[in-house]
């Protein structure tokens, strides 16, 4: 049986994409309710509504709401908790690529990261009265590699992977009950990828064109790919854990080595 069997979820930038394909994927393997978010409210109340048509009536809620802000994201929660009762899984995945406006982007990128967790801890944490549950924060593989032609947005994946792994260990798990997981797709065909390169720093030429380049060489999938591999982690992963989904092969998990690991292998190198 599925991880996410008879399970409540709530799924932010879910209106689009990547986010649309976790919502689908997940019904298919049984999951109880959704609450979608995102600032796309006519994409995302149509996927709603066909999500009720085909797994029954008052299955899924769209919310609309911006999740950099507090006050927006935090509603969401409590909407999703007055129609379902309760949440075991929160999917961070509202992101942008637009390293032209790279404020409106950390707020996007990194404080939804954090405010979303933190939220999650409020809504479902065991200190808090919840039953635990598990947390996906959508990075990218960027985040484990540089890229000259997004360098802001590079940075901001890193943080989600750095921020997931300190919040995803034993000390935050026997506080709250929650698994804290990192899900990094590889470039995946959606619009964020497809306008990336109308959003370079427009200061520096050629920048827009260097990074169309090397998204072009690296190998790309579908949202669906990615959205079979955050199934996969839900029944496969461990808390702090870090998964690559790339060029639509089978999602797999990255192991970062310790600084003392390194240090004690540089030793017995010499």
């Amino acid at each position: 049986m599925d991880a996410i069997y008879g399970k409540v979820a709530l799924i932010t930038g879910g209106a689009n994409g990547i986010g649309a394909a976790y919502v689908k994927r997940l019904f298919k393997s049984g999951m109880q309710g959704c609450t979608i978010t995102d600032i796309d409210e006519q994409n995302g109340s149509y996927l709603a509504e066909e999500m009720n048509k085909c797994y029954g009536r008052g299955k899924a809620i769209f919310v609309k709401a911006d999740v950099s802000d507090q006050g927006c994201f935090e509603g969401v929660l409590k909407e999703n908790m007055k129609k379902f009762k309760k949440l075991d899984l929160l999917v961070n995945n509202a992101g942008i690529l637009r390293d032209r406006i790279w404020d409106k982007m950390l707020d996007t990128n990194v404080s939804s990261i954090v405010r979303g967790s933190l939220l999650g801890i409020k809504y479902m944490g065991r200190n808090n009265g919840g039953c635990g549950g598990t947390i996906v924060n959508t990075a990218s593989i960027l985040g484990l590699q540089g890229m000259p032609g997004a360098p802001c947005y590079t940075g901001t994946q890193h943080f989600v992977i750095g921020f997931t792994r300190s919040i995803g260990t034993q000390f935050w798990f026997d506080l709250t009950g929650i698994r804290f997981m990192t899900i990094c797709p590889g470039i995946t065909m959606t619009p964020m990828i497809t306008d990336a390169e109308k959003w370079v720093l427009n200061e520096f030429p050629g920048l827009g064109n260097h990074l169309l380049q090397k998204l072009r060489n690296e190998p790309s999938q579908t949202a669906e790919d990615i959205a079979e591999g955050l199934n996969t982690i839900l029944n496969e992963g461990e808390n702090g854990s870090i998964w690559v989904g790339e060029g639509g092969t089978p999602i797999y998990q990255v192991i970062i080595p310790k600084i003392s690991d390194m240090k004690t292998k540089s030793c017995r190198d010499l």
